[in-house]
Formats: structure tokens, sequence, C-alpha cells
């Protein structure tokens, strides 16, 4: 998988090598020139021009390797980064294209850390661990050749045995940071998961005076990570010295046989002078052996780790992009459909019959747990049937496209989710425009463009950014008409920024009664040909919950709509009426139809009543 980002980029992999490899030819000439600059003066037989001339070449090597430096990570580390946003790019496409079921079964901290830590981790391996291994194996290559052919080879030979030992110890150190790594970015995974949970639900944790308790547990999950990553630094701590100490046993036979060879005139002071900068353009590739093995381990580890997420498969799968269908004009069947989560698991639905024409309104009710909100997510195939057929206009619903059957439904879930944005944004979320992103090439003009804008964008107030925002999404009347539609056109005026104001996370600045109709606007807004009101009313009181359903039933005229409640007050004008119990339909028609059978629906609406009746005589 990874090799094919890489295969995209090989031109800009080849040319950054083919730059590295100049710089490295160049390099190799310093010591060279610096032991001939020695021998010349050490024989007094040389002249100023002389002496000039070989000052002069060094420079020219010095800023040649400058630029070629510069250009080989130009080309690599930018390529690097470019391959990491694509990865991330994909990963998260990827993602969004798994089923309900993958979610319900990882956690989100597990999954956040694999667009930090893993992708970062692959992202070293593929372009500084590269740079470091192509640079080691080159310059030791062409080191070894100058110090063999222009020093001596037995010196070469006495100094450089010790390098073996390193051979053995990167061998050892792939294996055990492999495994280190693993279970390093395991208790990462945890710890962001119980930080994402502990601030989602911090409004709980305080409601109930768990704060202490929270505070324990954390401590405890961020000390199995403190330990997983002492594991890793320790491996660290003793591979590198011990590179350290192999450079340190190289300088030292280098200055004792070296200095005997001197000693003895088998070599120049210039060949000895040339040899220990030799020796010292070693340590680099033996240093970058060490950091390409740990790179490199870490990035298998982590690319194992994707993959896992890569080779899962989607259970709900586009089968019907080809059949032509355009659009849905609203006819429901739902013929022998039973459903269970998982295979060991009781079934949630249980041979459900039921034929809604379109343009009509079915109401379902039921007790909690009957499966009311199952059937639901069967309608936007979030989860595919495990018996029986969901039929749209005569469709079965395998052979509708899934952009075209969730864009002609309306959507307003139970948990009534907004985003961490401006109420517009999120009332306009379902017909928002794409908004194009060209690539720029990076320059230092973009750079400072790009800051300008920020800064300007930082020094306007929100009203100002509000207009620029509407841009990107439907023109204001359309969002006020839905917010009015959803009888929170009120409320929203009364904030300080209108339509512009931003609210918290999963809109934890509004009430839940605020939440649940501006989820009801966004829906509205979209215009579908269905709409599903997972129990959307209940946290609204009764005289708006009837606003709101005169306000649906003219606006939905000729419409299909699914209703979902535990009131019978917002359903009993609904066209057909099905009551669950236990995952099987216990009664269905309309509502006069229902009284009349004296059943569940009829209890459930003499109960509902006296409640009713009593909260009255309270106030």
């Amino acid at each position: 998988m990874l090799f094919g980002y890489v295969r995209k980029y090989w031109f800009k992999y080849l040319m950054g090598i083919l730059v590295l490899f100049g710089v490295d030819l160049l390099s190799v000439f310093i010591p060279q020139l610096t032991g001939e600059v020695t021998d010349t003066l050490g024989t007094g037989g040389s002249t100023s021009a002389d002496i000039a001339r070989i000052v002069l070449m060094i420079f020219l090597c010095g800023l040649g390797m400058a630029l070629g430096r510069f250009g080989w990570r130009w080309f690599l580390f930018v390529t690097a980064r470019k391959i990491e946003r694509e990865m991330r790019d994909d990963l998260f496409e990827h993602l969004t294209g798994l089923s309900q079921h993958y979610y319900n079964e990882h956690k989100t901290g597990d999954l956040m850390a694999h667009f930090t830590n893993d992708i970062s981790a692959i992202r070293m391996a593929i372009g500084p661990a590269v740079i470091s291994v192509f640079d080691a194996v080159v310059m030791t290559v062409m080191v070894l050749f100058k110090m063999v052919r222009y020093v001596d080879g037995r010196l070469t030979l006495a100094a450089c045995i010790p390098m073996l030992i390193i051979l053995g110890g990167a061998l050892y150190y792939c294996l055990v940071v492999d495994k280190f790594y693993v279970e390093k970015n395991e208790a990462f995974s945890d710890l962001s998961d119980r930080v994402q949970e502990s601030f989602s639900g911090v409004r709980v944790i305080k409601a109930f005076v768990q704060e202490k308790r929270e505070q324990e547990e954390f401590m405890k999950v961020n000390m199995n990570n403190r330990r997983k990553n002492l594991k890793l630094i320790r491996a660290n701590m003793i591979f590198m010295p011990a590179i350290e100490l192999v450079i340190g046993i190289c300088r030292s036979i280098a200055l004792l046989y070296g200095g005997w060879l001197v000693y003895h005139g088998e070599i120049s002071v210039g060949h000895f002078v040339a040899f220990n900068q030799y020796i010292g353009m070693l340590v680099w590739p033996m240093i970058a052996v060490g950091d390409s093995v740990a790179s490199f381990t870490q990035g298998h580890a982590a690319m194992k780790r994707l993959r896992k997420i890569f080779d899962a498969k989607p259970e709900i799968t586009d089968t019907g992009r080809d059949s032509g269908i355009a659009h849905l004009k609203g006819g429901i069947e739902l013929k022998d459909l039973s459903f269970r989560y998982l295979p060991e698991l009781p079934e949630a639905l249980h041979d459900i019959n039921v034929k809604v024409p379109a343009g009509s309104t079915l109401a379902i009710i039921g007790k909690t747990g009957c499966g009311k909100t199952t059937i639901a997510n069967l309608l936007v195939r979030l989860y595919e049937p495990t018996e029986g057929q969901i039929l749209f206009d005569g469709h079965p619903i395998s052979d509708i496209p899934l952009s075209v059957l969730r864009s002609d439904i309306a959507y307003v879930p139970q948990d009534n989710f907004l985003f961490s944005d401006t109420i517009q944004a999120n009332i306009a979320f379902g017909v928002r425009k794409k908004i194009d992103m060209p690539e720029e090439k990076f320059s230092l003009s973009t750079l400072r463009k790009s800051t300008v804008q920020l800064n300007a964008y930082l020094e306007e107030d929100q009203a100002d950014r509000y207009e620029k925002v509407n841009a990107a999404y439907n023109d204001l009347p359309a969002v006020e008409k839905a917010a009015k539609q959803a009888c929170v056109h009120d409320n929203i005026i009364e904030f300080p920024a209108k339509y512009a104001t931003v609210i918290g996370e999963r809109g934890v600045t509004m009430s839940g009664g605020q939440k649940q109709r501006t989820s009801i606007a966004r829906a509205l807004m979209k215009d579908a040909p269905i709409l599903i009101l997972d129990d959307s009313l209940s946290a609204v009181d009764t005289d708006t919950e009837e606003q709101i359903l005169s306000n649906l039933k003219e606006v939905r005229a000729g419409k299909t709509t699914v209703i979902i409640a535990h009131r019978i007050s917002t359903i009993q004008n609904a066209d057909h009426i099905m009551v669950l119990n236990e995952g099987r339909v216990a009664e269905y028609g309309t509502h006069e139809e229902l009284m009349k059978l004296g059943g569940i629906y009829e209890r459930l609406y003499e109960k509902q009543q006296l409640e009713k009746m009593l909260d009255d005589i309270a106030e």
C-alpha cells in the first residue's frame, strides 16, 4: 500500500537521491584537500596561490554542499509531507465509507491515534529515514574508498572493524523496537480515548461528583502510557550510546595506529589529518543507521496498524450506482423484514410487513428498545437487513444508489448531533456547496499571503465572519425559513450574533429543545421526498410541538414523512400508525382504528391522557 504513494512521486525521490549523491561526492573531497594543504605547508614548498586555490576549492565544495542539502530536503522532505497529507485524506475518506458496525467496535481515541502518531511515523520512515539510509550507504562507501585509496588500507581495516558491532545491534534493535512501538501506540490510543470520553461527558462527571474518580482513572491510563514510552526510550538509551562507544573506539584506533604509521614514515601527516577527518565523517552514517532503524521499525509497526483499517471493508456497498435510479418518489415497503445487530444477539426486529404510499405519513410508536430507531437506521441503510426486504417505490434498497437514497431522505436522529460551527452552517449542512481548495505551490509569497489572510480573519468580528461563511452555504432567507418552520427562529435571534453564533461542541451551548429544533430545521432545509424524525420532539413543550406538527403538515404536503415518537399527541394525526412491541408489529392502523382495538395503543393513550390531567392539576 505504501509503495503506491511512493511510486506516485518516484521522480522527486530520484532527483532528491541524485542531489544527495552529489552532496556526498563533494563532501569526501574536503578532507583530501585539507590533507594536501597540510602536506604542502609541512614541506614549505607551497605558494600563496596554491593555498588560495585549495581554499577556493574547499569553499566551492562547501557552497555546492549547502545548495545541494537544500535541494534534497526540498525534493524528499516536502514529498514526504505530501504523502502524509494524502494518507490522512485517504484514511479519512476510507473511514467515512465504513459501515456503522465498525464504529460500534472501535473507539474514537484509537482512530485519532492513527491520524497523529501512526501517519507521522510513516512520514518519518519515507522521508528522513530514506535519506539517512541512502546517505549512510553512499557516504560510507565513498569514505572507505577514499580512506583505502588516498590514505592506507591497513589503517582503514583496523579502524573500521568495530563498526561491524553496529550491524548486530541494529538487527536486535529492530525486533525490540517493533514490539515496543506497537505497545506505545496502543497505550496512546487508550489515553486519547479516555481524554475524549471525559471531556465529552464532563457534564455527567460533574453532575455525579466523579471528578476525583475520573482523575484517578486518567492517572492509571497516563501511567501506563508513560511506562510504554519509557520502554521505547530505554531501548534508544542503550542503542544510541553504543553507537557513540563504537565511534570512540574507531577514533582511538585511528589515532594510535595512524600515529604509529606517521612515526614510521609510512603515511604523511596530511594523510593522517585527512584520515581522522574521514573517521569523523563516518560518525554520521553510523548515527544515521540507528535513526533509520528506529524510524523504519516504527514506520513498519504503524503501517501494520493502518493496514488493518484499510483492509476493513464496508458492509454497505453502493451496488446500485449503475441502476439508473435518480430520484425517489417516497413509497416505502418493509417486506418480511428481520434484523439483528450481531449473530449472537437476539433479533431487534422480526417479520415486519408495512407498506406506506408516497406522500403519506407513517408513525411508529412503542416502548423503549422495541426497534423504532433500528427501522430508521435500516431505512437510511446504515445497516443491512438480516432477512427480508426494504423497497422504495418498488425498488429494493440495494438497487438504489447510496447518493440518491441519502440525498432524498432527510433524517433527524435521536442524538440531535450538532457541529461546533455557526447555527447557520448547522442548518444548511445538508445542502452546503462544495468548497474547492486548489493546491497552491509553496513559496514565501503564498506563505505571506496566507498569514495576512489569517490575521485579517482573526481581526473580523463574528458578524463579518458570518457574511463570508454564508457564501459557502445556502442564502440566509432559506435558512431562516427552515428555522421558522422548526420554531427555533425566535430563539436564534436572541443570541448576540444571531445565526452567526458559533455553538459549542455537540451544540453544548444550546438547550435540548433548541438542539432538537435546529436538527429539524436542518432536515427541512434539505426538502427531501422522505423525512424521518426519530423521537425529535421529545424535548419540546406541547404547544411548540403542535406548532411544529402544523408546519410539517403544510410544508410536507405530498411528501412522505416517518415520525418515531413516544407521545401519542405527536403521531395521532398520521395516516398510518405502527405499534411495535419487542421488535414485532403489535398493531397497525389509524388513530381511530387503533383506539377501537382496545390494545396497547389504547392503553398507552389513556395513560398519557391521565398524566396530562395530573400535570394540569399540579400547575
